[in-house]
C-alpha cells in the first residue's frame, strides 16, 4: 500500500471538515398555491418557496426543499465550494510533491 503524502494527509484532514458538502444552487421563489380559496393567491400575494437545483446525468433537477433543511443545505453548498476549490489545490500540491520527490531521489 502506498504510503500518503504530507500534502494528501492535509487535505483529507479539511476533507472530513467541509461535511456535509453538495454542488448545486438553492433559491427563494414565490409561487401560488393550490388551495382554491387562498386569500393571499387572491390578493397576488405569493408564498415563498425554497428550491434546490442540481445536475444530474447532464440534467436540470429542482427539489422543493422544507423551510427546516434549508440551513443545513446553505452550510452544505458554502462547504461544496470550498471542496472544490481544495480539489484543485490538491492537484497543484501532487505534482509539486512529486517532482520535489524526484530531485532527491537518488540516480
Amino acid at each position: 500500500m502506498k504510503a500518503t503524502t504530507p500534502a494528501t494527509q492535509i487535505c483529507q484532514t479539511e476533507f472530513h471538515a467541509l461535511w456535509p458538502a453538495l454542488k448545486g444552487s438553492l433559491a427563494k421563489v414565490y409561487k401560488p398555491c393550490i388551495r382554491k380559496n387562498c386569500a393571499a393567491c387572491a390578493r397576488g400575494d405569493k408564498h415563498p418557496a425554497w428550491l434546490l437545483s442540481v445536475t444530474q446525468k447532464g440534467r436540470r433537477r429542482c427539489l422543493y426543499v422544507p423551510l427546516a433543511l434549508v440551513p443545513t443545505l446553505q452550510k452544505a453548498l458554502k462547504n461544496g465550494r470550498k471542496l472544490e476549490a481544495l480539489l484543485y489545490k490538491m492537484g497543484m500540491a501532487m505534482v509539486k510533491e512529486h517532482r520535489r520527490a524526484r530531485k532527491t531521489r537518488p540516480k
